[in-house]
């Protein structure tokens, strides 16, 4: 393990290495079974943390009460995955196969708060939790995880998905939920699913390996319209959920979210 607030952090358990880089956004910049790497190289890529609102704003906007308010629109017309990924965060603790994450809530974000992230790292398995917490007023947020899976991790078969949904949130054109729950569809999916006994989705490599993303969470993002890599999104509440779902953050109640991701080798 080695750990400072400019550097990355690096945990192993048994064969599987994990590092993080709270500079970019505390996203996970590599995640290693057996020498072999499952997530999408790059900046962008990775796993990060989608705080403290999940996917697409409408137009940016959002109110709390009879406040309204602007955020910056990173994917015209919206704003998209919160400010975390954008955002510097400090090394709380760490050891060999733990680590804490920390960052306070500050502009363009209207509100005041931390954000806490918790790696916890296994030989057969990998934890994250977050919580967001209000250091004053009460507001809504949302929190949840964008992984880059590897389509194919070199040899073998591309990736295949497999979960089963209650039902699918109607994308409109706008790419935001209609409102309309629908019957889940066929992919290629940038869609909300909706799973109220906690999302289950599990993605397998054929011949090298199975892991399973799990979560009490009952919304997850799947997303597999890029060449190189599948994404599958646990959080806290659909896209745009700060204005058609709102889950407030209060002195007395912070949101807290955890996933697990299990594997198991298949060769």
């Amino acid at each position: 393990m080695s750990t400072d607030n400019t550097r990355e952090t690096r945990l192993r358990a048994g064969d599987a290495e994990l590092t993080v880089d709270p500079q970019n956004g505390c996203r996970l910049t590599g995640l290693r079974i057996h020498g072999t790497e499952l997530l999408r190289q790059g900046a962008k890529y990775g796993a990060f943390p989608m705080v403290p609102w999940c996917g697409r704003i409408e137009l940016g906007q959002f109110r709390n009460g009879g406040e309204r308010h602007q955020m910056p629109i990173n994917s015209a017309p919206h704003a998209i995955h919160g400010t975390g990924r954008d955002t510097a965060w400090s090394t709380a603790r760490a050891d060999d196969t733990s680590a804490a994450f920390t960052y306070d809530l500050a502009e363009p974000w209207p509100y005041t708060g931390r954000v806490t992230q918790l790696v916890e790292l296994a030989p057969d398995s990998l934890t994250l939790t977050m919580g967001v917490e209000t250091y004053d007023n009460s507001f809504p947020a949302q929190a949840g995880w964008h992984p880059w899976f590897l389509r194919n991790l070199g040899s073998g078969g591309d990736v295949e998905l497999a979960f089963d949904a209650e039902w699918q949130e109607e994308r409109g054109d706008d790419h935001l939920p209609t409102g309309r729950r629908i019957a889940p569809q066929p992919g290629p999916w940038d869609d909300c699913f909706g799973m109220p006994d906690g999302v289950d989705v599990t993605l397998t490599w054929p011949g090298m390996l199975e892991l399973k993303v799990t979560s009490r969470a009952e919304w997850v993002v799947i997303y597999d319209e890029q060449k190189e890599a599948v994404c599958v999104e646990p959080q806290s509440g659909p896209p745009n959920g700060l204005n058609t779902l709102p889950r407030l953050v209060t002195p007395i109640d912070p949101l807290e979210i955890s996933t697990t991701w299990t594997w198991r080798t298949l060769a």
